[in-house]
């Protein structure tokens, strides 16, 4: 993930993601493409970044699909990290 992403999905700041989105529009479309990824949702659902990964939600509702390395989803991942809200969260999304 590109250190400007993992910085904002580190932070959970909502506002710096449109910020880096402006700068860069096609951010969040080239992590999309690789076929096993760990994208800023699986990032945010881990660490309970809720506002984050709504948002993440919206902008790029096929992260929620994606896999990563070790075959997990953002929701697989909000769950192992007893993120209970987020989780319920992002089932109310799909």
């Amino acid at each position: 993930m590109d250190r400007r992403l993992f910085w904002v999905t580190d932070s959970g700041n909502v506002d710096a993601l449109y910020a880096l989105i402006h700068k860069d529009p096609y951010i969040l479309q080239n992590i999309d493409v690789l076929p096993f990824v760990h994208t800023p949702l699986h990032e945010a659902s881990s660490t309970g970044k809720t506002d984050l990964a709504m948002e993440l939600m919206v902008l790029k509702p096929s992260f929620a699909k994606k896999l990563n390395a070790d075959g997990f989803s953002p929701l697989h991942l909000a769950i192992e990290n007893h993120q209970v809200q987020l989780a319920l969260e992002l089932v109310k999304l799909f």
